[in-house]
């Protein structure tokens, strides 16, 4: 389980303005892909880190800034280095987002040669 106080910077808003002043689903998403995160963070060894491969929100009803949300996440299912958790996000009760993330965990070393083939 993982908490968080939504804020008032995590209200949905773009280059165009603020849309309304509930918190976003973008924040949602990075809030989401934290708690279930929490499982890569105690399975990873010290020289290993965990890269995500995918998130899926479903945004379901919103929640004012200012109010607790709770994540609950579920490791569902290990397939060799990658790590597919679901979670579900509720206020107050109310359950206002579910989804999945995956996430692969790979070798500190590895990880960089990626990173650095990108700079190429």
């Amino acid at each position: 389980m993982y908490s968080k106080i939504v804020q008032p910077h995590e209200k949905a808003e773009f280059d165009t303005g603020v849309v309304h002043e509930l918190y976003s689903t973008f924040f949602l998403a990075r809030d989401a892909e934290w708690s279930t995160r929490l499982f890569v963070l105690e399975m990873k060894e010290a020289d290993e880190e965990g890269i995500g491969t995918f998130i899926h929100v479903d945004h379901m009803s919103p929640a004012l800034i200012g109010s607790k949300v709770e994540f609950t996440a579920r490791l569902d299912e290990v397939n060799g280095h990658e790590v597919i958790c679901s979670f579900e996000a509720a206020c107050n009760g109310k359950l206002i987002a579910t989804g999945k993330t995956g996430q692969k965990i790979l070798k500190k070393e590895k990880l960089g040669q990626i990173i650095s083939r990108l700079d190429q």
